[in-house]
C-alpha cells in the first residue's frame, strides 16, 4: 500500500499557468472548462486588470498522464483568444514549503494622498523590503484618475497586502518610518490584517479642529472680547504644555457674561472639515456607529449630531443663568482620560472589543483614546500628537478614513 501511495504522489504535477493579454468576457470560463474536463485541482488563482489589460495566474494540481493534454488545449484556446500563456512546473517540495509559510502574519499598508506618485511608492516599498516583508497584492481603492483632476480636491489611494514576520521592535520601526513619509506628501497606514481590522464597528471623533475647522471656544472668546487670552491657553493645551482640565477651567471663566444667543449664531456658521458629509453618509450606509467625544461643548456637538447623524455625543455643558454664560461648567470635564473612558464604555454598550473601534483626533487630549482604539488616527494633528500616534492623515479630508478602513470607491459610491 505504501508503494502505491508513493507512486500516486510521484504522479502529481503542479503547474503554474500565467496568462496575459486584452481582457475579454468569458475568458476565465473557457479556460476553467478545459481544466474541469481533466479534473485539475485549482490550488491558487489571482487576477489583475489594468486599463483592459489582463494578467491571470492559476496554480493547478494534476497528474502526469493528463498534464500534456491540459497544456495542449490551453495553448489552442489562448491562441484563439489572442492572449499569451506560459506554463511553469513547480516541484512538490517547493509547493509544500510555500504552504507552510502561509502562517506568517499579513499586514495592510495603505498609501493615501492627493496623488500617489512613483516617488511615494518607491519610498513605501523600500521600507517594506528593508524589513523583509513580501508584497502579495496591490489594489487601487480610489476611483479612476481623470487627466484634468483638480489637485486641490483630488484623492488617490492604493492598498498593499504584505506578508512576513516582524518583532514588536521591527513593527514599531516600520510604523515610525511610514509616519515620517507625510513630509513628502503621503499618508501611510500600517495595520495587521486580522479579524479586528475586518470588523470595525465604532468610530469616535474629537470635534474641534477635527470635525470642524475651528476651536469653538476661540469663536466664543472672540465674541466675548477675550480672543487673544483664550487662544493662547488653547494652543498651549493642544501642545500638551498645560493640563487640559486646568486650561478648560481658565478659558470658560473668561466667557462669563456672554449672551447665549451668540452660541446659535456660531453653530450655524461652523466650518465643517473637508470630507465630513461624504464620510458620514458612507459610514451610516455600511452600519458604523459614530460618536463625538469632545473637550468642547455639548451645544455644538448636538448641532453636528442633528446635521450629520452621529449616534452619540459626549462633551461639556456650559452653565447658563439669565440667558448668559456664568463662566462655569456643569458636570465632569471631558478631558483625555474621560475620552478614553467613554470610548471603552461605548464599546461595552455596543458589545465590541476596543480593537474594533476607531478614534480620530488632533490634540494632545485625544492621545489616550487614540492609543486605546484598534485604529487611532491623528488627523491634521499637532506634532506631539503625530509623534505618539500609530496612524495619521495630513494630506486630505476626513473621508480619507474610509480608505484606512479598506472601503473602495467602486463599492461605496
Amino acid at each position: 500500500m505504501n508503494n502505491r501511495m508513493k507512486q500516486s504522489n510521484d504522479d502529481i504535477e503542479i503547474i503554474r499557468i500565467n496568462i496575459s493579454g486584452v481582457d475579454q468576457t468569458g475568458m476565465i470560463t473557457s479556460l476553467s472548462e478545459i481544466l474541469a474536463a481533466y479534473d485539475a485541482c485549482i490550488l491558487d488563482i489571482g487576477q489583475a486588470n489594468i486599463h483592459f489589460s489582463l494578467t491571470l495566474g492559476i496554480l493547478i494540481k494534476t497528474t502526469a498522464d493528463k498534464s500534456g493534454f491540459i497544456m495542449k488545449e490551453l495553448l489552442f484556446k489562448a491562441s484563439e483568444l489572442g492572449v499569451m500563456i506560459r506554463f511553469t512546473p513547480i516541484p512538490v517540495a517547493d509547493y509544500n514549503a510555500w504552504v507552510k509559510r502561509q502562517g506568517k502574519n499579513r499586514y495592510i499598508v495603505t498609501l493615501l494622498g492627493r496623488t500617489v506618485s512613483a516617488h511615494h511608492i518607491a519610498a513605501v516599498t523600500k521600507i517594506i523590503t528593508d524589513h523583509g516583508l513580501n508584497i502579495d497584492a496591490i489594489k487601487r481603492l480610489t476611483g479612476r484618475m481623470p487627466l484634468d483632476n483638480d489637485e486641490a480636491t483630488a484623492k488617490a489611494c492604493i492598498e498593499l497586502s504584505v506578508r512576513g514576520s516582524l518583532t514588536d521592535e521591527d513593527r514599531s520601526t516600520m510604523q515610525q518610518g511610514f509616519m515620517e513619509l507625510s513630509q513628502i506628501g503621503i499618508d501611510v497606514s500600517f495595520q495587521k490584517d486580522d479579524i479586528f481590522r475586518r470588523s470595525r464597528r465604532l468610530i469616535c471623533f474629537d470635534m474641534d479642529s477635527t470635525l470642524i475647522r475651528t476651536e469653538v471656544i476661540d469663536e466664543l472668546a472672540e465674541r466675548a472680547g477675550v480672543g487673544d487670552e483664550v487662544r493662547a491657553i488653547t494652543e498651549s493645551a493642544m501642545r500638551g504644555e498645560i493640563d487640559f482640565r486646568e486650561s478648560f477651567t481658565r478659558r470658560v471663566a473668561l466667557l462669563k457674561g456672554l449672551d447665549v444667543s451668540v452660541m446659535e449664531d456660531i453653530a450655524r456658521h461652523l466650518p465643517s472639515t473637508e470630507g465630513l458629509e461624504r464620510m458620514m453618509t458612507i459610514l451610516k450606509r455600511v452600519g458604523y456607529k459614530t460618536a463625538i467625544l469632545s473637550g468642547g461643548f455639548t451645544y455644538f456637538g448636538k448641532f453636528l449630531q442633528q446635521k450629520y447623524g452621529f449616534d452619540y455625543v459626549y462633551a461639556n455643558d456650559l452653565e447658563i443663568a439669565d440667558g448668559k454664560l456664568t463662566g462655569r461648567y456643569a458636570g465632569e470635564v471631558v478631558d483625555g482620560r474621560r475620552k478614553a473612558e467613554l470610548l471603552r464604555l461605548l464599546c461595552q454598550f455596543e458589545n465590541i472589543d476596543p480593537a474594533q473601534a476607531v478614534a480620530v483626533g488632533d490634540g494632545a487630549n485625544d492621545l489616550p483614546m487614540l492609543s486605546l482604539a484598534g485604529l487611532g488616527i491623528a488627523f491634521h494633528a499637532k506634532p506631539k500628537v503625530k509623534a505618539n500616534a500609530r496612524q495619521s492623515i495630513s494630506t486630505i479630508g476626513l473621508d480619507g478614513i474610509l480608505y484606512f478602513l479598506g472601503l473602495k470607491d467602486s463599492q461605496i459610491e
